[in-house]
């Protein structure tokens, strides 16, 4: 039985366990909200190149007698339906590639997107976007086609609903290969190692930066899509070979792929 089977499979669908000798039955917990979110205070992570993740890229596999087939990539991703999400009942666990569910990051679940997965979720009935990281395996119920994290659900206004009919759209990925790290392909060259929605944690990624010996960090605020973004880069660089040790010094702080920006 595959981890996604076990762990989220039937979780999902809220099977009953029969109990005792009168053949009581109980359900696990229902799923729900947790602790109450103000939108402005959820980090909203920023797409970056991201190479597969070791667990759930696994295909096919089969949930509930159903089998699936991960897309060999999500390039040209684009599919409309509806979105529920989840919550209390699965925070803490593993997801499907293994990384431990936080139900107040932003995060999504897909059946068949390689994970990870940046994608634009679009609620069609307000009009509010908000890009997210799909790093998890669901719905497995009909007629769904993503399941969101609390914190993305409060984000999109989806939680008191409980399901939105949404757009969900592949974000697409051309700053750098996703399994390395190589030499900038035009000069001047900023390398951006993280873009965030709370200044005090763009200030905290900073001073780690600067003592791994990164060179000419900054942080820079800036307005996207009528949101407060603050950047966290390096830079400019005008030596390919500099450059490039820099961003492999980022990257070996474990914040992710940097990305390389362009003037």
């Amino acid at each position: 039985m595959t981890p996604i089977q076990s762990n989220r499979g039937a979780a999902l669908l809220g099977l009953l366990l029969l109990v005792g000798c009168g053949g009581r039955e109980i359900r696990e917990p229902a799923d729900g909200a947790g602790r109450p979110l103000d939108p402005r205070q959820i980090e909203v992570p920023e797409p970056r190149p991201e190479p597969r993740a070791r667990y759930g890229n696994h295909s096919p596999y089969t949930v509930l007698g159903r089998t699936y087939q991960v897309l060999p990539s999500a390039r040209g991703y684009r599919e409309r339906g509806l979105a529920s999400w989840y919550g209390s009942k699965f925070h803490g666990r593993p997801t499907s590639s293994g990384e431990p569910f936080d139900m107040y990051r932003v995060s999504a679940a897909h059946k068949t997107l390689p994970l990870p997965t940046w994608v634009e979720v679009t609620n069609l009935d307000n009009g509010r976007k908000l890009t997210v990281r799909v790093n998890d395996r669901g719905p497995f119920k009909e007629g769904r086609i993503i399941d969101l994290s609390y914190a993305a659900a409060v984000l999109l206004d989806v939680v008191d609903s409980g399901t939105a009919r949404v757009d969900v759209r592949a974000v697409e990925q051309a700053e750098l290969p996703v399994d390395s790290i190589g030499a900038p392909r035009e000069l001047p060259v900023w390398i951006q190692a993280g873009a965030f929605s709370r200044e005090r944690t763009a200030d905290g990624v900073a001073r780690q930066l600067r003592g791994a010996d990164v060179d000419r960090v900054r942080v820079e605020r800036q307005r996207v899509g009528g949101r407060t973004i603050w950047r966290v880069r390096a830079g400019p660089f005008r030596d390919a070979e500099r450059a490039e040790r820099q961003a492999r010094r980022i990257y070996g702080l474990g914040l992710g792929p940097p990305v390389y920006v362009y003037p």
